[in-house]
């Protein structure tokens, strides 16, 4: 069965069919597509976004899109990776914000030195590959979305060349391109 589980294979079948029952508009089918899809949304988010509350929002703005996005699934690829894209770009979003936020503040609101104590080292090392994700798409747009469902996102490499359009050799490529571009920025963050 090609290295998927049959509790994979039944959770699949399970998202289709409340998917189907949801764009259908059957009454409750939303609701528990969406309950259903929450923790995947929340442990996909997550690995983005180090603050569980900041996980929290993206989550929620990510159940939303899909809700309101559902009926543009176009059936390439699987449903459960399209939730992953989706929920990927609402944490991207979601860091973007907090960005900008951020640097909106007074600089007396800013400490100048992180304090080691209330700071953890996963959430750093996850700003550090945020930092290096936007730097990715701000410089070789193309290779994001390859290397978001693949490092972050966990897709199979086919089901990322389904989901993309693209060829599979040209999908890998664009992962390893962007794992090289990602691997020297976080170099130079350390340096």
């Amino acid at each position: 069965m090609d290295g998927v589980s049959t509790t994979e294979t039944a959770e699949a079948e399970e998202l289709e069919r409340l998917r189907v029952a949801a764009v259908d508009g059957r009454h409750g089918a939303m609701d528990d597509l969406l309950r259903r899809l929450e923790p995947l949304v929340m442990r996909r988010v997550s690995k983005f976004l180090p603050y569980q509350h900041d996980a929290e929002e993206a989550c929620q703005d990510a159940l939303v899109a899909v809700a309101t996005k559902l009926h543009t699934f176009s059936g390439s690829g699987s449903f459960a990776g399209w939730v992953s894209v989706v929920a990927s770009n609402s944490a991207r979003t979601t860091y973007r914000t907090l960005k900008r936020r951020g640097s909106e503040r007074t600089v007396e609101t800013i400490p100048e030195r992180a304090d080691p104590r209330t700071t953890s080292v996963i959430a750093g090392s996850r700003v550090d590959l945020l930092e290096a994700l936007e730097a990715l798409e701000s410089e070789k747009p193309h290779l994001v979305e390859a290397f978001v469902l693949r490092d972050l996102g966990t897709l199979p490499y086919d089901e990322i060349a389904r989901t993309t359009g693209v060829p599979l050799g040209t999908v890998k490529a664009r992962i390893h391109d962007a794992r090289a571009f990602v691997r020297q920025r976080l170099v130079e963050q350390q340096g």
